[in-house]
């Protein structure tokens, strides 16, 4: 990979991961709910599972949809009907006071991890990456990209968690609580706009 195309492929690893997305919305809305540190497991779930992810798509699952087209369609249905139902979890999520050990507890590494696999933005990111910053589809080009995706995305996906947290100095009643909840769960749904007119 030349100089000039690993820089390339470093701005957009920063500019599609640092943007509003379903990945960022709900770790803005954890780090509200549930702070920096309980948001950890999902922040690291969610860099390490793309990080794969992408690894993956490279090294054969793009020819996966390639072979079998309606592929796409049904993981665009399963993405959209497990985002309309982490949108209902998120509006609904209990103020901290009023949780209990079985309700609103924030994503564990593996559910964050398993996430990026419904994620309709994390899809188009890993395909876009693969095929414009690695055509040849060579093992070594597409664990470049994995990687760098991996050094870019946790920390800016920091940002979204500092944020939410940021924002609990704002959210001291229930009902800012729940406005805040409500607005990302809308947010969360709108960020399905794209695959949906896809």
């Amino acid at each position: 990979m030349t100089y000039e195309l690993l820089v390339a492929l470093i701005v957009f690893a920063f500019a599609s991961s640092i943007t509003p997305g379903p990945n960022n919305m709900m770790l803005m809305a954890s780090g509200a709910n549930f702070g920096f540190q309980r948001t950890l497991p999902h922040m690291l779930g969610v860099a390490i599972g793309f990080t794969f992810m992408v690894f993956l798509v490279g090294i054969g699952l793009m020819q996966l949809f390639d072979a079998y087209p309606m592929s796409r369609d049904i993981l665009r249905v399963v993405s959209v009907v497990y985002m309309v139902y982490l949108a209902y979890k998120i509006s609904t999520a209990a103020p901290p006071e009023h949780q209990t050990n079985t309700e609103s507890k924030p994503f564990t590494f593996m559910q964050a991890v398993l996430f990026q696999w419904v994620n309709p933005k994390a899809w188009t990111m890993a395909l876009t990456a693969i095929s414009v910053y690695s055509p040849s589809r060579a093992v070594e080009a597409i664990t470049v990209v994995a990687l760098v995706f991996g050094v870019v995305n946790l920390p800016t996906i920091s940002v979204w968690v500092a944020l939410g947290q940021q924002l609990r100095r704002i959210l001291t009643s229930t009902y800012r609580l729940r406005t805040f909840n409500i607005t990302m769960a809308v947010l969360l749904l709108g960020s399905l706009y794209p695959v949906l007119m896809a």
